[in-house]
Formats: C-alpha cells, structure tokens, sequence
C-alpha cells in the first residue's frame, strides 16, 4: 500500500482528493498547511505528495522546492493557476507534475500511478557512462563530470529512456507514450519540448548547443553518445 500525503487547505476538496486515494488503495494523511507536511515527513516520508500551490504560511512553491531538497520526494501539483508560467516555474522547482482544476478521479488518479510508476521504476540496476556523462539507472543519480545534477524523477526517466538507445530517434508522441504513459492522454507534445528544455539545462555545458540530448527538427530527439 502507497502512502500519500495530501497538502490542500479547503477542507472539501481535500476530502475529495483523499476520497479518489483510499478507494485506489492508498494509504492518506490530509494536512492544511505546508508546516504540517513538513512535519510529517520529518518522522514519516510518503510515497507521494499531493499539494496545493495556494498556501498558508509556506507557499506551495516553497514546499515543492523544500520537498525536492530533501531528497526529490515525487510531487503531484493541484491547483487553480493555468497559466504557462506557473507551469514552467513550479516544474522547474522541482514538482513531478501539474494538474489544473477542475479534474476528474480518473486523470488524478492515473497521474498519481504515472508519478508513482517513475519513482519506483528500475530498468536495471546498472550505469550508462559517457564522456563526461553517467546515468546510474539502479539508484536513479546523474553525475555531469563530477558534479551530481538533481533531477525531478519525470526528468530523470526521459534521460534514461533517451540515452539506453544512443542515435536513435524519438518523436514527441513516442515519448509522451513511452515515458509518460497512462498519463499522457492530458498531456501535449509541448509538454515533452518543456521537460527537454528544462533537461538540456541541467546537463548541458551550451543548452542552446546540446552535445547530447538533439534535436532533428520536424522528427523528434535523439541522444548522442
């Protein structure tokens, strides 16, 4: 049974939210606020959070970039806010994924299992090396030379998808298929150009020259060892 912590101070949707969880077969703990979350994990971390970006006390921004520090705890979003910037900043922070209200049981729920699906998934227990690249696939840890370079676990799949098939090309939709999966039925093609971007920046000396995630304009990307 996964344990799920939901942050969301309005009280109804947050029993709504629980409600969608424990009939999945989740373990839930609801809390109002992100001092509360906090508290929790201190003593015992969740398999996922579910949070608001709407907050007392601590915003849900902080939250996500606090969670991704201890750790990258896997991070669900709900929230009101549709607008691409609070998209692009609160994935950047560090969030797993984002969902707009309203939503309905079944995209939540296929998310949650979609997040929980990446965090807990191993290819092999085993590392891609490169020149100034490594991809520990067991422990789920890049390095870039010697520096360890922290990635949301989303971002962490889409690499190792790219790079355990060197060359070869992917288009948006395969990708959405094979590294989102059940989840991308609410997701675009532009949701994988975001999530590449925000990768290039991460590993990449030049992102605006990428030496190894590249793109083949019209067709799709490709890793280059």
């Amino acid at each position: 049974m996964r344990h799920v912590a939901v942050v969301e101070p309005d009280a109804a949707v947050r029993q709504v939210i629980i409600g969608a969880l424990k009939s999945d077969g989740c373990e839930v703990t609801g809390v109002c606020d992100g001092e509360s979350l906090l508290a929790l994990v201190a003593h015992h971390r969740p398999d996922l959070v579910v949070t608001n970006l709407d907050l007392p006390s601590i915003s849900g921004l902080e939250l996500v970039r606090r969670l991704f520090s201890r750790g990258r705890l896997p991070t669900i979003v709900v929230t009101d806010r549709d607008s691409e910037t609070d998209l692009v900043v609160t994935l950047e922070m560090g969030a797993d994924d984002y969902i707009t209200k309203p939503f309905s049981e079944r995209e939540l729920l296929a998310r949650v299992h979609a997040v929980l699906r990446r965090s807990e998934h191993c290819v092999e227990c085993e590392s891609l090396r490169f020149d100034g690249l490594t991809v520990e696939l067991g422990s789920r840890e890049v390095m870039v030379g010697d520096e360890h370079v922290d990635l949301t676990a989303l971002e962490f799949d889409l690499l190792a998808f790219l790079a355990s098939s060197p060359r070869q090309v992917f288009s948006r939709e395969t990708l959405l298929d094979r590294v989102w999966g059940s989840s991308s039925e609410w997701q675009t093609t532009s949701t994988v150009s975001e999530h590449i971007h925000r990768l290039r920046r991460k590993i990449e000396e030049d992102p605006s020259h990428p030496r190894w995630i590249q793109t083949l304009r019209g067709v799709g990307y490709r890793f280059v060892p």
